[in-house]
Order: structure tokens, then sequence, then C-alpha cells
């Protein structure tokens, strides 16, 4: 074997025998023009994403022609420690070398109790001395489903409450809580965010109008909500475009919920084992829900899900939930591998750090080119919102006075930190500009031109997502911006009037171009 060289300077062993650029090349193009022929017509990252990987190692991967890219996409963020980190291989090859059964369904093994060990050690408090877990199909959209039926047969109610935008699987029950469901078992309510808010203001007072107005849904007997099962929410958005929660709407829903007795399902697939800069996001607001749902990382590259929740809510019968593969032994042992690793390193807060350089980077490129509506994130789960440049957004509405604004409701909010409510005047905040999920796919494009891969979500598919893993060193971040600052550059030059002056102002910034 030989050790090359990364793009980002990162060791990655690969074969002695290195392929010709154009044998590579066409075993390449083979591979993909067999895909395309022979995969189903519901493949999605591979349309977008014409690679093959063959080796992979942290952020790095490198494609069957050859390329290497660095890889902000991570399994959809499944790949916490990146690609092939060392501490999950040992674990997979310790369970492989030592004998053990890899499929046991539902039988007690010393890896599952490990996982388990480990799993509750890192649970938010007043959670963990008081849980049980369910161990449900390998996918996410399983355990929600699970959640669903735990919750139903605790409280013997019917309906769940999901937010505009949500995303929490792909089988019925999931798709009935996310956000381009129809004919549901499910009442949808407004998730708070600030660019695109649905009552046009946004802020702590946009946050309390949709906090008033779950509520008023549950309290209001002509509303036509029952008294639900549950509500289901995720503290940051993913798909719906990477929309952080703000924490004080997070307590709000649960003491909504806590005071009617609706259990609180927290959905953490995406924000788990530490990608927000906290292990879990909700320990950013400080509450406990009821019950989590928790996949992607915790298998530590390897399918697993589960929930857990409240011992007093564990009313099923044997068998009220199953699946032949809750038993994964290598995921289990990946997953403790991986949760004991961030915890150990402290690798929450590097994500909070360095999540937060990023996001004052992309906001410093936002104030050079108009095309970037809105950037926003949490740790490292950020979003950079693609908007046409060129048109000026419509509606507006201006606070009189104070900060903040209240909408056509009149004086309302959580208030600022001295207690003041401000007060609002229809008519002078503008609108946000109309998305655009042609120039998204276009820096897509050109971000993979540059060896980044980047994901697309969002209501209009026009968020640019990066969930690189904890691991990604400060040399690995200046690399990813720099090269997503490039992808944007291009296509701000291509799609607008003052794209080659904004390029000419980025290079003179860097000192490129000096005699």
């Amino acid at each position: 074997m030989a050790v090359t060289e990364t793009a980002s300077g990162e060791a990655m062993a690969g074969p002695t025998a290195v392929a010709e650029p154009s044998q590579a090349r066409s075993a390449h193009e083979g591979i993909l023009r067999r895909q395309s022929a022979r995969e189903s017509a519901a493949r999605t990252y591979a349309r977008a994403l014409p690679i093959v990987p063959v080796r992979a190692r942290g952020l790095t991967i490198e494609g069957a022609d050859g390329r290497r890219y660095l890889d902000c996409l991570s399994g959809a963020g499944t790949l916490a420690l990146g690609h092939n980190h060392p501490v999950v291989l040992e674990a997979i090859r310790k369970v492989l070398d030592s004998g053990a059964p890899l499929h046991v369904l539902d039988l007690a093994t010393p890896v599952k109790d490990a996982f388990i060990t480990e799993l509750f050690r890192t649970l938010p408090p007043g959670l963990a001395d008081h849980a049980r877990v369910q161990f449900c199909g390998p996918a996410g959209t399983d355990a929600v489903e699970a959640a669903f039926k735990l919750v139903r047969a605790a409280t013997g109610r019917n309906g769940i409450l999901a937010f505009a935008g949500a995303y929490h699987g792909m089988t019925s029950g999931a798709l009935e809580a996310s956000g381009d469901a129809f004919d549901v078992r499910v009442a949808r309510l407004p998730y708070p965010q600030d660019y695109r808010c649905p009552f046009g203001i946004g802020g702590p007072h946009g946050a309390e109008l949709a906090a008033r107005w779950t509520q008023s849904v549950l309290d209001d007997p002509k509303s036509g909500v029952p008294l639900p099962a549950g509500m289901i929410l995720e503290p940051v958005q993913g798909e719906g475009g990477v929309l952080p929660a703000p924490d004080e709407w997070m307590r709000r829903m649960r003491r909504i919920t806590a005071d009617r007795s609706v259990p609180l399902i927290a959905d953490e697939v995406q924000t788990g084992v530490g990608r927000t800069g906290a292990f879990w996001a909700v320990e950013h607001s400080g509450i406990t829900p009821d019950v989590m749902v928790l996949s992607k990382a915790i298998g530590g590259s390897l399918p697993l899900a589960v929930v857990v929740y409240r011992d007093d809510l564990d009313v099923w019968e044997p068998g009220a939930h199953a699946g032949t593969f809750r038993g994964n032994q290598l995921a289990m042992a990946a997953g403790t591998a991986t949760m004991a690793y961030v915890r150990e390193n402290d690798l929450t807060a590097r994500a909070a750090t360095l999540g937060a350089r990023m996001l004052q980077q992309l906001r410093l490129l936002a104030q050079e080119f108009p095309v970037l509506g809105d950037v926003r994130g949490r740790g490292l789960m950020i979003g950079v919102e693609m908007v046409d440049g060129e048109v000026e957004g419509e509606g507006e509405v201006q606070t009189a006075e104070g900060e903040g604004s209240a909408g056509l409701l009149g004086t309302v909010g959580f208030g600022s930190a001295g207690g003041a409510r401000a007060s609002v005047v229809p008519g002078t905040i503008p609108s946000p500009r109309p998305a655009s999920p042609e120039l998204a796919v276009a820096v897509q494009r050109e971000c993979l031109r540059r060896g980044l891969i980047v994901e697309l979500g969002g209501r209009h598919a026009s968020v640019i997502r990066l969930l690189p893993p904890l691991t990604i060193t400060d040399e690995q971040t200046t690399a990813v911006l720099d090269r997503l600052a490039d992808a944007v550059a291009a296509v701000a030059r291509s799609h607008g009037p003052g794209g080659e002056r904004q390029q000419q102002h980025r290079r003179r910034s860097r000192g490129e171009g000096k005699g």
C-alpha cells in the first residue's frame, strides 16, 4: 500500500499501482452509466454529485477518477468523526475478530450493554436516570414511527403536532409529520425563523407569535385540533433550511406541552452527538424532552436508530414495535466509540467554536454578494440561502421604536433584556428576496468543480448546507470556506452585473493581483 496526501494535506492509504488517468476516468464513467441504467429513479445525491468514491478518510474522499474532495455532506450528518476514523475502525475490527455474533435481534450482548451505558451517560439531565431505550429498524424514520406509536399508546390519544418545514423521514407516519405532507392526522404549526418569518417580523417577537399560535391551537375548543398524543420538533430544522429554534421558544414549547400532559418528542436524528455545539441540541435551551429520536451519528457511520423516553411512558406490550435488524452489533460498537470520542475530546466545544468562525466568515461573504440572502446555523450545522440578488422583496413592516417588531397583532414578544417592548407600524422592513434554487444548484456545481461536496436543502432547495465532521481541522476549515467563496463568486459573476466588480474586490482583499 502507498500513502498519498489528500488535497487538505491528510494522509490517505491507496494501492501502490495507480491507474492511468484515462483508464480511471473510463472506469468512473462506466460505473456512473451502469448506476443510471440499473438504479431507481428515486436516487437523489447521485444526480447532483456524479462521483464514485473509492477511498475516504476524515474530511477527504477520493473518487474512481482520481479526484479528491472535501466532504461537507458527511453522509447527511452521519459521520460525526468523518470517514473511517481510527477509533471507529478499531471498534468494528474488535467485534469482528472476537467471534461475537453480528445478528442477535433484541438479545442482550456485551456490545449492546456498552452502547446503552455510553448513550445514557450523554443524555440530558432529568432523562438519563429515568430512561428506557427501544432499538428500532436501522433508520431514523422507523424510530420516528416508534415514537408516535409510543405516545399514542401512553396517552390513548391519536393526533400529533408538528411544524411547517419539518423533516422526520420517508415512511408514511414520519412523512405525515413532515413539511410536504397532505391528507394527514397531524396538525401543522408555525416554526420560528428570522429570514422568512411566517408573521413577517422574525426575531423574538416572531417566535413569541409562533408560541402563542401553538397555545391557541391547543386551548381553543373550536380550533379543530383535539388534545394530541404528542408534539414532535427538531431543535434545528435541517432539511427545512437549517433553522435553529430560539432557546426561549424551545422552553415555551416544553412548558406548553408539560402543562397539558402532551409528550414532547425531540427529533435529534441529525442534530445529535455534538453537531450543534452541544452533545444534544436540546441542551442549548436546557429542556428535557419526554422522548428523543436518535439515529445517524449514534451508529458511528453504520445503520442504527433508537428511541429514548421517560420510563412512565413504557406501556408497550411485548412486540409492539420490532425489527429484524434492531440488533446491529457493528453499529453499536462503532456508535459507542464515536460517542465516547466526542465526549472525551470535547468535540462539542470544538464544533461551537469552528461553527461560530464559519458563520462569521460567511456573513462577511454575504456582505459582498447580494445572492447570499441569509447565513444561519448552529455549531457545524450551517446553511447559506441563495436568493435572486436583482429582485427586491415585497411587503414591509417597520418597528416604530425599540428593537424587534410585533407585526399587525400589536405589542407582543418575550421582551428585551431591559424589559422594554416594541410597537409596530406596517410599512418599511423589506421582506426577503425570492429564493433561488437555480443559483443554489449552480453554487453546488461550482463547489464540486473545486473539490468541495455540499448539500442543498430548504423550502425551495435554495440553501447550501454545510455538515463537516466534528474533526475538521482549522486548515481544512479555511480550505472549505475558500472553495465555497470562490464558487459563490463564480456564480455571482455569471448571474449578475455586479459580480465581476465583487470578484475584483475579493482579489484585492486577499492581496492577489499585485505587481
